[in-house]
C-alpha cells in the first residue's frame, strides 16, 4: 500500500515544527550567548559546563537536520532526548523548589519537556 503524497508533505511539517525549537535554541541562544549559558550550567551544578554545553549544541544541531532532512532521523530524535532528559532534570527541578509559584513553573517545563521527549519517539 503505497503512501498518499499529503502524508510525506505533513511528516515533513510535523518534524519541521518539532526541530525549530531545538535548531533555534543552539543557534538563536546558545551558541551567541556561549559564556553566559555555561555560567548558568556551572550555577545549576553542570559538570564541565563548557564542555557540556558544546556538546548539547552539537546534540541540538545534529539532531534537528536529521529529523528535518528525514536522514537517520531516528537517531536524530534519539540526541534530541537525551538533551532533553539531561535537561530536563539540572535545570527543571521542580522537586526542589519551595516557592510555590517557581515550583508551578518549573513544573510546567518539566512536564512540556516531557512531551516533547515523547514526540522524539513516535
Amino acid at each position: 500500500m503505497s503512501q498518499h503524497p499529503i502524508q510525506g508533505l505533513a511528516s515533513l511539517f510535523g518534524r519541521i515544527m518539532l526541530a525549530t525549537i531545538f535548531f533555534m535554541s543552539a543557534v538563536g541562544n546558545k551558541i551567541p550567548n556561549f559564556d553566559n549559558i555555561a555560567g548558568y550550567m556551572a550555577s545549576e551544578g553542570v559538570p564541565l559546563p563548557k564542555i557540556m554545553l558544546a556538546g548539547a549544541i552539537v546534540f541540538l544541531i545534529a539532531g534537528s537536520l536529521s529529523l528535518i532532512a528525514g536522514f537517520k532521523a531516528r537517531l536524530g530524535a534519539g540526541l534530541l532526548f537525551v538533551f532533553l532528559v539531561l535537561a530536563t532534570y539540572y535545570f527543571h527541578d521542580f522537586w526542589t523548589i519551595e516557592d510555590a509559584q517557581a515550583k508551578q513553573g518549573q513544573m510546567i517545563h518539566f512536564m512540556k519537556n516531557l512531551a516533547l521527549m515523547g514526540a522524539c519517539y513516535l
